[in-house]
């Protein structure tokens, strides 16, 4: 078997070893040119690490393992794989026999912001969350400090600042399940629309959103009091802000945000363009590695 190695920036080779040690193959470093040269891809890293590869990984078609060793492992939890053990676990299922395989869904975000340079929409996948707003804003802010950090509650540290500067912004969500009159132009302090239910380290901002139901979760937070909204945010790791009368929450195959002025969309946790942006699902994109409990029947 022929194996190819990602090392995001949080990894090593020691961090390679024990899948090595797993099975006889024929180990290769980076992204393969060809389908034809790699039997399954080994991504050792965080969400950011696999959002940069997405599209390579999609084009190729292969398995893809992720092994968690970055900032935020939000992916990796959604498909069961807490720590690099249980990566280990399923890579030698999968080695044994080739049945924990799964397909999911990956979103995507397309720019509709027309530039000279660039006159055709941009496509980007993203496999976790994707938002606009305040949640933004922490990401930006987030991003800056050192990697231990970030990974140490990095997101909630963030989000005070943020908080006390950041005002809600203008926009307008349209969906298909909306009736013109419900089109309307809102103040919302944040919009997220997901493919899995977390992000941020573990916040379930969309505790309903499933990898493979080719729907996007989308949550949003309209204006609401600072103080209310500061006290709303550690309910977000336990999913229970969606009982709050200022949280909106549906699902929809696709959705597009506008907003008054144009507004960084964040996905995965790195920055990938501005609005207005329309938001899809690729269905059945990823073939994905999972522990067994998680294999398809």
């Amino acid at each position: 078997m022929r194996v190819a190695a990602i090392l995001g920036p949080g990894a090593s080779s020691k961090d390679l070893k024990p899948f090595q040690r797993a099975s006889e193959s024929t180990w290769l470093t980076g992204l393969p040119a060809a389908r034809t040269e790699a039997d399954a891809i080994l991504i050792f890293g965080g969400d950011g690490t696999v959002h940069r590869h997405l599209p390579d990984l999609v084009t190729l078609g292969l398995p893809v393992l992720v092994v968690p060793c970055g900032s935020g492992n939000d992916f990796a939890r959604a498909l069961g794989l807490r720590r690099a053990s249980d990566s280990l676990g399923a890579w030698r299922q999968f080695v044994l026999r080739r049945s924990n395989v799964r397909v999911i869904d990956l979103g995507v975000i397309t720019s509709m912001a027309r530039a000279k340079e660039a006159p055709a929409p941009q496509q980007l996948y993203f496999c976790t969350v994707g938002g606009i707003g305040l949640d933004s804003e922490v990401a930006r802010r987030a991003n800056r400090l050192p990697r231990w950090m970030r990974g140490n509650g990095g997101y909630a540290l963030s989000l005070l600042p943020a908080l006390i500067k950041y005002a809600p912004a203008t926009m307008k969500i349209s969906h298909s399940a909306q009736s013109p009159a419900e089109r309307q132009t809102k103040r919302i302090f944040l919009a997220a629309f997901a493919n899995a239910p977390a992000y941020g380290g573990g916040m379930k901002i969309a505790p309903r959103a499933l990898l493979d139901d080719g729907k996007l979760d989308i949550c949003v937070i309209h204006e609401i009091g600072k103080l209310k909204l500061f006290c709303l945010f550690p309910t977000v790791y336990f999913g229970r802000h969606l009982n709050v009368a200022e949280v909106e929450y549906f699902q929809a195959a696709r959705v597009m945000l506008e907003s008054e002025k144009p507004l960084d969309v964040y996905a995965d946790g790195e920055f990938v363009c501005r609005t207005p942006i329309e938001v899809s699902v690729a269905r059945g994109a990823l073939f994905v590695i999972v522990p067994p409990s998680r294999a398809p029947v």
